[in-house]
């Protein structure tokens, strides 16, 4: 059953679950408008250029990735460095380093609700 709200999350008990091979998320929280989520991204690993409806914004907490835009352009991203991609936006990653981040979407996603 997809919950409508969820107002605590815990990296040390919630479900960590495989986006793609060697990125998995844990969903920390959310409601209709925002959602917050942490990213455990293993060396070597990429994710195909994508859109969605979502903004997305996030920040590095260790590690080193690569977001390529669908324009080319590269965000050459390390800990402490913040990013945003606007609704629709383009943008895949190779993940340069095991890499950890934090980004949260508005509104919510309704495939990351576990």
């Amino acid at each position: 059953m997809m919950l409508e709200k969820k107002h605590r999350g815990s990296l040390s008990t919630d479900t960590r679950v495989s986006r793609a091979k060697g990125i998995d998320r844990v969903t920390l929280t959310y409601d209709k408008d925002t959602m917050m989520c942490y990213f455990y991204l293993e060396k070597g690993s990429k994710l195909e250029l994508h859109s969605h409806v979502q903004s997305q914004s996030g920040i590095v907490i260790k590690g080193h990735i690569h977001f390529i835009k669908g324009d080319g352009e590269i965000l050459d991203l390390h800990a402490g460095d913040a990013y945003y991609f606007a609704s629709n936006d383009p943008h895949g990653s190779d993940i340069l380093e095991d890499t950890e981040l934090i980004e949260c979407f508005a509104p919510s996603r309704d495939d990351y609700k576990d």
